[in-house]
């Protein structure tokens, strides 16, 4: 199985848009992004345009450790695996990811839960893993603090084996539904899984059977060491922020060396890229969006995500001054993504003018421009084989979408490379991914 398609995915965090103001937008919705018609006509569209799947990210926790946090910031959302559920029932192809912590969840329940989303969507299910890094968050599972961030990923290692034996816990054929006999299920076909280690004593086995896919599809982010390398022993989909063909094939070099070290080969991991894509349906167009994206931001919170970004308290500090010495990626618990991104900008910007840019786009690759010029440079990128395809990244929703859908998604089609029709099959299927081996059967 080859992908010779594109990968494109709906990916929102904030249902308005990845703008950090996006709610503060004229057209933007308010309260339908507690309601499920929202989302399916967002989902419904993005089928409609040949999507490959609808990325939810997520957090578990309010943003209200800064004082701007609860006043300015759009900290409401949906859990994510209820709102895919009910996507599913509404939807027929467009795969279906969703975001849960290996922090503050149990290998059984997520389990249960992706597999449980498999068979209702009909393979269509994908689990984002996180090992999550906000303070707000451990404070709500009766933690002190963010574990170590090497301490997380031990854990996150540990959480997904323990996950995929007990999808493997039942082999295909189990069930026998033989009302003749009274034989339920086969009892030699489904395994306890007796995993005692570090973080984890599961029994086992799943009372769900293994799903549709085998295993869902398994999405990761993280660039760190720690992060690449669970990457390269788990993830089918790796997302992180590429903008070049050079660093996107010297980035796939280097997964491609780590999945060998796992025993794993380099078709089995494909590579997205986040990506910020503006539409502009005239010349002027720019600057007024300029102008507009400006004028939402609140600075206070933009001073507040530097804040939070660096683990810094940049309390008493002017605005207008430099961010003081950044602390060194080693002893750093928070995402190294953007630390990493804060160490490359200009020594001269002051608080204020790095926190616009990170309230803007962060690390995550704003491309603008006409439609045509924005599929010729995702089509760049894709043919150099530096990357499978895209997280699109909308500021807000549901405009910057509609204007993607409605001009870029034809050009891509009529380059032949992106599809316009779905294949048949699971995501997996389409993703270009095969079905694992049962590993009770290895």
């Amino acid at each position: 199985m080859s992908n010779k398609s594109m990968i494109l995915n709906l990916f929102f965090f904030n249902p308005q848009g990845d703008h950090r103001f996006s709610w503060r937008h004229p057209l933007s919705p308010t309260q339908e992004i507690l309601t499920l018609g929202y989302y399916v006509k967002l989902v419904q569209a993005a089928e409609a345009a040949k999507f490959d799947a609808v990325f939810v990210a997520d957090h578990v926790a309010v943003w209200d450790s800064v004082a701007s946090g609860l006043r300015h910031y759009a900290n409401a959302r949906l859990e994510p695996i209820t709102l895919l559920s009910a996507l599913a029932a509404v939807t027929e192809h467009i795969g279906l990811m969703g975001t849960a912590s290996t922090s503050y969840n149990e290998p059984f329940n997520i389990s249960r839960y992706f597999a449980s989303l498999d068979y209702l969507s009909s393979g269509r299910a994908s689990w984002n893993i996180v090992t999550s890094w906000l303070e707000e968050e451990a404070s709500n599972f009766g933690l002190s603090g963010v574990a170590k961030h090497g301490d997380r990923y031990l854990r996150a290692d540990e959480f997904i084996r323990v996950v995929k034996q007990l999808w493997d816990s039942w082999e295909d054929g189990a069930l026998e539904f033989d009302k003749g006999t009274g034989d339920f299920a086969d009892p030699s076909k489904i395994h306890p899984i007796h995993h005692k280690g570090t973080h984890f004593s599961v029994r086992g086995p799943l009372n769900v059977p293994r799903p549709p896919q085998g295993h869902p599809v398994l999405a990761q982010a993280g660039s760190s060491e720690a992060g690449k390398d669970l990457a390269a022993a788990h993830a089918d989909v790796h997302f992180c922020f590429i903008n070049t063909v050079e660093e996107g094939l010297a980035y796939r070099a280097d997964l491609n060396r780590r999945l060998e070290l796992k025993g794993r080969h380099s078709s089995d991991l494909k590579i997205i890229t986040g990506v910020l894509p503006v539409v502009l349906e005239d010349e002027n167009e720019e600057e007024r969006r300029r102008q507009l994206e400006d004028s939402l931001i609140i600075d206070a919170v933009a001073i507040d995500l530097v804040s939070s970004y660096t683990r810094l308290d940049l309390t008493g500090l002017s605005p207008d001054g430099p961010l003081p010495a950044l602390p060194d990626e080693s002893e750093f618990d928070g995402i190294r993504t953007e630390l990493a991104l804060l160490k490359k900008y200009d020594p001269s910007l002051s608080i204020r003018e790095i926190g616009r840019r990170l309230v803007k786009s962060s690390s995550t690759w704003l491309l603008i421009g006409t439609a045509e010029h924005i599929a010729d440079k995702l089509s760049a990128l894709y043919e150099s084989n530096a990357v499978d395809g895209y997280n699109l990244m909308f500021p807000f929703l549901p405009t910057d979408f509609e204007a993607f859908t409605r001009g870029v998604v034809p050009l891509l089609q009529a380059k032949g490379i992106f599809r316009k029709e779905y294949e048949p099959g699971t995501l997996r299927d389409r993703l270009g991914l095969k079905k694992p081996a049962n590993s009770f059967l290895l």
